[in-house]
């Protein structure tokens, strides 16, 4: 039945021709949905059935997004928002050759 409705939807979602989706990516997305909407960690561990509230850390480190949205919150110590560091050529120079 997965198969039958991505095979549909990428008649509109091109991108998703070349994707192989399975439950487990489902699985994956909807907790990933689940931490954008705002639900706790511990809710959406028990709801993944995981031992450890320490797994769902993995879903943290993952998504860009969530950090780009937490940066974005960021507030500097003279109260301005959305302010990130700016590196300088030679720094970046320096990072390029590590």
């Amino acid at each position: 039945m997965l198969s039958k409705y991505v095979g549909l939807a990428a008649d509109t979602c091109v991108s998703l021709r070349s994707k192989r989706v399975s439950l487990h990516t489902l699985r994956h997305s909807a907790a990933m949905e689940l931490l954008l909407a705002g639900v706790g960690l511990s809710v959406i561990s028990l709801w993944l059935g995981h031992e450890s509230i320490q797994t769902i850390q993995t879903y943290l480190h993952a998504h860009l997004g969530l950090k780009e949205a937490a940066l974005a919150r960021v507030t500097s110590m003279d109260g301005q928002t959305g302010i990130r560091f700016q590196p300088d050529d030679k720094l970046l120079a320096f990072l390029d050759a590590l």
